[in-house]
């Protein structure tokens, strides 16, 4: 079968990697699996014109169901979709995107949400049948690698992501104890300067702008450039903890990645965060900056929890995010939209 296959593709992203790792999914059963990035597309129409290009496509997939789904809503051959996160935390709540996410998830063969609570949320937010959203956590594969204290926040800048959360309350922290810092690694996905003024809206910070895309936020906090998926990993095995501060997620590659690799996390305690991790047992969340100090400091000084989070981390992984489950559950319901 020949499948168009549509997501958010900025480089070096979840959503890019999550893509990645489907399609593999897809093509090792045996389809042709053509990815391509949604904000290449501007309307249904253009998607629809493609599709019927000679030879023609047989069914289509989507991340996200506003901004890559909605693009299916024009063709003629049966696709699937995967809530991204952001669709239904924050996109249910613009009118005129739900309405168009609710014809998405009725004209699709098959709904993928990551966790229960994303199947919950899309029934509880948009018209659908129960029977149609499938429950699949993301799969890992890492590579792993090999006295300062890094905290790894990965993410890329945007508000959804929250990354300047924690600024100020680790540059106090950083300023008592100068062995501990905060690295914020990631693409920026649109204008560094829109960004700050959006996100920071009246809070004072002074930023120096290198040309190389390094740079100080406060002290003790830096900002680097995005990495490969191969060295983002070797960057997490050398630190200290990998860090979340998202307001809102699906579910976050990186925690997972972190956890597969041995690395304890600390995350913000919001739904996407609080479903995969569980607070002492695989990793630590917190709710205010205050509350992230005060964690870090428990893991700093309890090398029994550390352990604790690291093996219960890996052994969660394992057991319910397993690579293998997450192919054949896409194979299977990529077999679904075969035109009878």
């Amino acid at each position: 079968m020949k499948l168009l296959f549509l997501a958010c593709l900025s480089p070096k992203t979840g959503n890019h990697t999550t893509a990645e790792r489907i399609r593999s999914h897809i093509e090792s059963a045996g389809h042709t699996c053509e990815l391509r990035d949604a904000a290449a597309f501007q309307s249904p129409a253009e998607v629809a014109n493609l599709i019927s290009r000679h030879p023609p496509f047989e069914g289509a997939l989507a991340i996200h169901l506003h901004r890559a789904g909605s693009l299916l809503l024009d063709i003629h051959v049966p696709f699937g979709v995967i809530f991204g996160g952001t669709d239904i935390n924050e996109d249910v709540k613009v009118e005129q995107k739900r309405v168009v996410m609710e014809q998405v998830l009725l004209k699709a063969r098959f709904a993928v949400a990551f966790t229960d609570k994303l199947k919950e949320e899309a029934e509880l937010f948009l018209l659908s049948q129960s029977s149609k959203i499938y429950v699949q956590p993301q799969g890992v594969s890492s590579e792993p690698v090999d006295e300062l204290h890094v905290f790894l926040l990965v993410c890329g800048l945007r508000r959804v992501k929250d990354p300047l959360y924690l600024v100020e309350m680790f540059s106090e922290w950083h300023r008592e104890n100068p062995l501990n810092v905060l690295v914020v690694i990631g693409p920026r996905l649109f204008s560094i300067c829109s960004f700050f003024q959006t996100v920071m809206s009246g809070k004072r910070l002074i930023l120096c702008l290198p040309l190389k895309w390094k740079l100080l936020l406060k002290t003790g906090v830096f900002l680097a450039q995005e990495r490969s998926q191969r060295e983002l990993h070797a960057a997490m095995k050398r630190c200290f903890t990998v860090v979340n501060s998202s307001v809102s997620e699906g579910m976050s590659a990186a925690i997972l990645e972190a956890m597969d690799l041995g690395v304890p996390v600390l995350a913000r305690d919001i739904p996407g965060n609080a479903a995969i991790v569980h607070h002492e047992f695989t990793g630590l969340l917190y709710s205010s900056p205050q509350e992230f100090v005060h964690q870090s400091q428990r893991l700093l000084s309890d090398h029994d929890l550390r352990d604790r989070l690291v093996r219960n981390g890996k052994r969660y992984v394992e057991e319910h995010h397993c690579l293998k489950r997450e192919r054949e559950t896409y194979q299977r319901l990529v077999d679904t939209l075969r035109c009878a």
